[in-house]
């Protein structure tokens, strides 16, 4: 027990001494590049590509055994590598900063190391040459920032303790003088990376030793001392500038001041052929934009061939963000996290002055776009990118109906740009619950019906349901709304979606559905309301259950789902994309049932690294 003690009282102190590192206002004027950057590029490239395997991993979980794994060193041309074509597609997506990986845990490096028995490309390879350099030198001369990936662990290496899962060289408590060849090895390589004079170290694999053991203030010391504003990842001990969730998109923002994750185009890093899940250029932009809104940065991966060109569906992922970004530059990069969830069915970001909030909206509508709760004067409302004023009404003291016409709508994202005279407040003022006469009555001189629709949604999500003391019945036959003069369309709707109406409960927690959502009585049906046309699929994150059917309400129609960065050896789930046909779509509000394995069981944990992924 006094064991346990002690090691719940370390591990407090580690957390303490992370988050003072990230949170150290020191560092604000060297991560400032970093904060406003938001996108970033990934580059896994190594031998790993010549069988499409998985990196360095394949040979440690006994995969491959490491003769075989090696010979893909004879595969690996670099024949069609044009550093200044990456370049030019990097810089052309919208990115800020690109990694890349200088050496993986298999332990050959991109550079021609001369570290003591270092393995490279320069030397072992088919390409027989130094494949680093040229990219480093294309990199800082096209203005982009330049990050290191750098790998502590070294699989392959004669000085390195662990070889396979299980399989050890030595006991590295036992044989220091062995530990601190190793260590010699390291540092030497380290020495030689910070000649690049990168801006960021991405290190990887700190899992196997501790702090101490890497001797990680001495890599700070040797990789600071002539570039004080160097930028480390969280992945060196307690000693990082920034946390680095990887694959899974957070469901709640993280608590970092400075975060980044790093996120595959389908579901591996490097390069596999046979992984065709990739996500569509739409799922990726929204990606971008989660990361954004919760003041955090996307570092997307792409991974070369092993002759060093770039697969197609990536590249035409890469254009397609980069006619996203060139389009909507002024609400993305240095901007900071958006206001809470809850005023507006979209995610949001805020200008550094806090006078402009930017508003991105994944659907299309008639109706206008409801912004609720906003106790600031609103001076203008405008289109990014086309520079193009939006009509705006204000119904009340604290919100807005925004009009975009139909034809100003991105196929992807819209934004919008309120500006404020002040820094943005928000009203903490509880609007009153709809009420039947509302909802039913006629006679309103503007027709308030698809406002009416989603305040009795943002009424149920929140656990008030007006018709609980009524003749509703889940299947709505016979439902009568007891109101004179009552609208027949909204009737109709009502009884149409009357199974998402009729004995629901409060929804669930905001992060996980864009959008408002009730549960039935057994907490096994999520209902999901759909604003508008959205421009393409919805998604679900965090939802720790399996889906056993998914159908539109009201019409029994069958609705297909796909599941993306749910990986084998991860616990984190993955998100649940729903394609909903357009025909399918109601005109006011569309209600998706998504029937459960048992009641609702969600993930809202911290995303961290990958440690394990047999």
């Amino acid at each position: 027990m006094r064991i346990f003690k002690c090691l719940l009282i370390t591990f407090a102190f580690l957390l303490n001494l992370q988050t003072k590192a990230q949170n150290n206002p020191d560092n604000k004027e060297k991560m400032q590049w970093f904060a406003d950057a938001k996108l970033g590029i990934f580059i896994h490239w190594g031998i790993y590509s010549v069988n499409g395997i998985s990196e360095s991993w394949a040979f440690y979980n006994n995969y491959i055994n490491h003769d075989n794994y090696m010979k893909q060193l004879n595969g690996f041309t670099a024949e069609k590598y044009n550093p200044q074509e990456w370049v030019n597609l990097i810089k052309e997506s919208g990115a800020k900063y690109a990694v890349i990986t200088t050496k993986h845990h298999d332990g050959i490096s991109l550079w021609n190391s001369n570290a003591e028995k270092a393995i490279t490309t320069a030397n072992s390879s088919r390409a027989k040459k130094d494949l680093l350099s040229p990219f480093v030198a294309a990199l800082k001369k096209s203005g982009l920032k330049t990050g290191l990936y750098y790998s502590l662990p070294d699989w392959s290496h004669p000085y390195y303790d662990v070889f396979t899962r299980d399989r050890k060289r030595y006991d590295s408590k036992k044989d220091i003088s062995k530990w601190n060849q190793f260590i010699n090895y390291q540092q030497t390589q380290l020495k030689e990376l910070n000649n690049y004079r990168p801006d960021l170290y991405w290190f990887d694999g700190d899992w196997e030793h501790s702090a101490e053991e890497w001797q990680v203030p001495k890599i700070k010391n040797i990789l600071s001392k002539d570039n004080p504003n160097v930028i480390f990842n969280s992945r060196l001990g307690a000693y990082g500038d920034y946390e680095t969730p990887e694959q899974g998109v957070p469901v709640v923002k993280p608590n970092a001041r400075y975060w980044e994750l790093c996120y595959t185009m389908n579901d591996s890093w490097g390069y596999q052929p046979f992984d065709t899940h990739y996500k569509s250029s739409n799922m990726i932009i929204r990606n971008l934009i989660d990361c954004i809104s919760m003041g955090g940065n996307l570092l997307l991966d792409i991974a070369p061939k092993p002759d060093g060109t770039i697969p197609a569906n990536q590249v035409k992922i890469l254009k397609d963000l980069g006619r996203w970004t060139s389009k909507h530059k002024e609400a993305i990069y240095a901007t900071q996290a958006g206001i809470p969830e809850g005023h507006i069915n979209a995610k949001t970001a805020l200008s550094k002055d806090k006078k402009q909030l930017y508003i991105y909206v994944d659907f299309k509508t008639e109706h206008g776009i409801l912004l609720s709760g906003i106790e600031s004067k609103v001076n203008k409302v405008e289109l990014v990118g086309l520079n193009k004023p939006v009509k705006y009404t204000k119904f009340n003291d604290t919100d807005y109906i925004l009009d975009i016409d139909e034809s100003d709508f991105d196929n992807d994202l819209t934004v919008l740009k309120v500006t404020f005279n002040d820094e943005v407040k928000l009203s903490d003022k509880k609007q009153a619950p709809i009420s039947l006469q509302n909802l039913f009555e006629v006679g309103h001189a503007m027709d308030f019906t698809n406002l009416n629709y989603l305040t009795l949604a943002k009424n149920l999500n929140d656990g008030i349901n007006i018709f609980k003391n009524t003749n509703l019945s889940a299947d709505g036959l016979g439902f009568k709304s007891g109101i004179s003069n009552s609208k027949n369309a909204v009737n109709n709707w009502v009884v149409k979606n009357a199974e998402a109406l009729y004995n629901t409960t409060a929804g669930i927690p905001e992060g996980h559905y864009q959008g408002k959502t009730v549960l039935s009585e057994d907490k096994q049906t999520l209902y999901l309301f759909v604003e508008g046309k959205p421009t393409g699929p919805i998604s679900i994150k965090g939802l720790d259950n399996n889906i056993s059917r998914i159908r539109v309400v009201g019409e029994g129609t069958m609705l297909n789902h796909n599941i993306y960065n749910k990986l084998y050896w991860s616990k984190i789930p993955g998100i649940i994309y729903i394609d909903i046909p357009k025909e399918k779509l109601d005109k006011d509000l569309t209600v998706i049932a998504v029937l459960l394995d048992g009641p609702i069981k969600l993930y809202r944990e911290k995303i961290g690294a990958i440690e394990n992924n047999q």
